[in-house]
């Protein structure tokens, strides 16, 4: 089970690495089934803008500092799911 939940979160070495700033703090609020991904704290959105795939993506001028992933349980496998199906 450790090694499982391990490489998963391995998995997300790529995107912190690509992360403006190198940094990453996230936080997921399930009764509204949002995922917040910051890149920098304190971060103070000065504008916005909703995708098509309903994500929000958060500037602080012309600086990407988040993004608000709505819906995010529908968005791949969740823990346990086998990835390859």
């Amino acid at each position: 089970m450790a090694r499982a939940e391990l490489a998963e979160m391995l998995s997300l070495v790529p995107a912190v690495l690509h992360a403006p700033h190198r940094y990453l703090w996230s936080s997921y609020d399930p009764e509204a089934d949002v995922l917040y991904v910051n890149f920098k704290k304190p971060a103070h959105a000065t504008d916005s803008e909703l995708t098509d795939d309903d994500v929000i993506v958060r500037y602080e001028g012309d600086e990407v500092i988040g993004y608000t992933i709505l819906h995010a349980s529908r968005r791949g496998p969740g823990p346990g799911d086998d990835a390859s199906v």
